[in-house]
């Protein structure tokens, strides 16, 4: 029955080829279901595309900066509970901030009948999650007046010409100074993505795309890979991608993960369009790229060892041995990825609603590993906070980056055509 179920999958999957953008299923790749190794010298120095129009190719520009908080959280399949508080991980009472994009793993338990078919089930636990980041981002938006309101459209007024492009900061009252729309949520088996804009920034979003790559069972499946998220910010191009990338520490599983990165990197392709607009895409042809998930590398120690350290405190020895920094520095499919400074404890594993790793009692074999991570490629990008929040929901604890970003805008234009509306795919 299994093998059966599989097999339909894998016809649905190859059935739905061209549909990358609007379907669950991931594309395949059209000669060989080998992955090659991104040649990073090509990429370094093909000409890049962008979110320009060329028409405006000779207008003079201006970098506007923003802040973005991106997060990752796999919740191990757990449902939010009702009165699940967001506010402290995404820290908008603090300092809100301008975009946030959300990444979580296994939103729903990786089950035979969650992988191979859709569920309504799913699509409820998707609403859900999405209804409590809202809530904890416009808690304090929806109270705002008329007054406050008609004001701030008052001082976008007086911008004149540049009123669409000229962006106000976000109020440091304890309030968002707009409140925050969801212009796009996909999920894909248990990874889900949910990308919110402030309200007055949401009309300089445009070019929305999305792509799914499944790197699960048979290679294909969406139990394991990634939803790559593009859009475009004023005349910036950005990409982020959530990740499910494979588990285990045995043997061969830390190039398992690796492969997995690489076929995400190779297969992930958005829309093409026409001119005059030249969008990228493939990943690393973004102005600014994020990737967060649930990488699953390991610490190269063994579990006692690590235990020690973790209890020591010791982040940076058992950073020597950390698996995702290892690929990066043998120049592997992480070269050039940039990551913060590491100076939290390791995210995984923990027991359910309790602060003890797993591997404390005897006969467990799952040491504590940083296996949940935000890193970037790309200039215009400065990370600005890196940690994580204390939630005990699930076995692994969730992760949160602040990030300064740079965008570029055309100044002179009484008008840009941008897409304003809401993107859901579901």
């Amino acid at each position: 029955m299994w093998s059966g179920l599989v097999t339909d999958k894998l016809m649905q999957c190859l059935s739905c080829f061209n549909c990358c953008a609007a379907a669950d299923i991931p594309r395949f790749p059209t000669t060989s279901s080998s992955v090659e190794p991104p040649n990073w010298d090509q990429i370094t120095e093909r000409k890049k595309s962008s979110c320009k129009d060329h028409h405006h190719h000779h207008r003079p520009k201006e970098t506007l900066n923003y802040k973005l908080f991106a997060g990752t959280w796999n919740v191990g399949g757990a449902a939010p509970p009702d009165d699940l508080n967001l506010e402290e991980w995404l820290n908008t009472r603090n300092d809100p901030c301008d975009i946030y994009v959300l990444g979580f793993q296994e939103i729903v338990p990786l089950s035979a009948r969650n992988v191979l078919g859709r569920r309504k089930s799913s699509r409820k636990i998707t609403s859900k999650w999405n209804s409590l980041i809202g809530s904890a981002l416009n808690k304090d938006g929806v109270q705002l007046t008329k007054r406050r309101r008609r004001r701030r459209r008052d001082q976008m007024a007086k911008v004149g010409d540049h009123s669409e492009q000229r962006l106000l900061p976000v109020t440091r009252s304890g309030g968002c100074g707009e409140d925050f729309h969801c212009i796009l949520r996909k999920q894909m088996v248990g990874i889900f993505v949910s990308v919110w804009v402030r309200g007055d920034l949401r009309r300089c979003v445009r070019n929305l795309a999305v792509c799914c790559v499944g790197c699960g069972i048979m290679g294909c499946l969406g139990n394991k890979g990634s939803i790559s998220v593009r859009f475009c910010l004023h005349e910036t191009s950005f990409c982020f991608v959530c990740c499910h990338l494979a588990s285990g520490n045995g043997e061969g599983d830390q190039l398992q993960r690796s492969s997995d990165a690489m076929k995400i990197l190779s297969r992930t392709s958005f829309p093409h369009h026409a001119p005059p607009l030249h969008l990228p895409r493939k990943i690393l042809d973004h102005d600014r790229v994020i990737l967060l998930g649930d990488l699953n590398y390991r610490i190269s120690l063994p579990d006692a060892t690590t235990l020690s350290l973790v209890e020591q405190k010791n982040w940076d020895m058992l950073l020597e041995k950390d698996q995702l920094r290892a690929e990066a520095s043998a120049g592997q499919v992480f070269d050039g990825w940039l990551e913060g400074t590491v100076a939290f404890a390791p995210t995984y594993k923990y027991y359910p609603n309790s602060d003890e790793y797993y591997g404390r009692i005897k006969g467990k074999k799952r040491a504590p590993a940083w296996c949940d991570r935000i890193i970037w490629r790309g200039d215009g990008i400065k990370q600005k906070q890196y940690g994580r929040w204390e939630s005990r929901l699930s076995d692994h604890r969730p992760v949160r980056s602040v990030f300064s970003v740079e965008a570029e805008v055309v100044r002179g234009l009484k008008s840009l055509r941008i897409e304003a509306s809401s993107c859901t795919m579901d």
